[in-house]
């Protein structure tokens, strides 16, 4: 909303304070949490927060096609990508195991490569549509059924206040998502 100058409605205020009073309650029940969990946690909002809002200032200023910006969102990640792969040791890994040099390897690769291709297009017509708060929150309630999926899979138990707590973070997404539908109908009842 500081970058470019739009309008914060109350009730998208309040939709932010009530998932982030969920999310923070239900924190809270976690076994532990540690300096350096929540240091990797604030890196990965502001990279994603950062990450998001420069692609919406690219999709307004770079003339390039949503294709085109793909593509070289896609090269530049490799220039930091490879060098990690080989400070890691995965790229001495990947060239000394065999399996990985099958042509099923290769094609299921291929299928990744070309799948993550389309969702990063996916990504930014999405944020092109509708902004980068709007795709922040769209990313973030996604992460619910992954934690029911957790849950089950690695038969965790989770409590009734827990429960709570999930609920209340996706009302805080239900809201948002009125406040914004109740937004645009507003915006476009002033164009019309």
């Amino acid at each position: 909303y500081y970058f470019f100058n739009t309008h914060v409605g109350p009730l998208v205020i309040i939709a932010f304070v009530i998932m982030l009073g969920g999310a923070v309650l239900a924190a809270l029940n976690d076994a532990k949490v540690t300096l350096l969990g929540v240091f990797w946690l604030v890196a990965n909002c502001l990279s994603v927060s950062g990450y998001v809002l420069y692609m919406k200032f690219a999709i307004k200023n770079v003339k390039l096609s949503k294709f085109g910006m793909v593509f070289y969102n896609n090269v530049l990640c490799v220039i930091f990508l490879f060098p990690a792969s080989v400070i890691m040791g995965e790229f001495g890994l990947f060239v000394k195991s065999a399996s990985l040099h099958t042509p099923e390897y290769f094609l299921k690769n291929l299928f990744a490569g070309f799948i993550g291709f389309f969702l990063n297009f996916a990504s930014l017509n999405c944020v092109s549509q509708t902004g980068p708060t709007t795709y922040a929150i769209i990313g973030s309630l996604n992460k619910i059924p992954t934690t029911f999926l957790g849950c089950m899979i690695f038969a965790e138990n989770i409590t009734r206040q827990t429960w709570f707590f999930i609920c209340v973070s996706i009302s805080g997404g239900f809201i948002y998502s009125y406040a914004k539908i109740k937004d645009n109908k507003r915006r476009s009842g002033r164009s019309g």
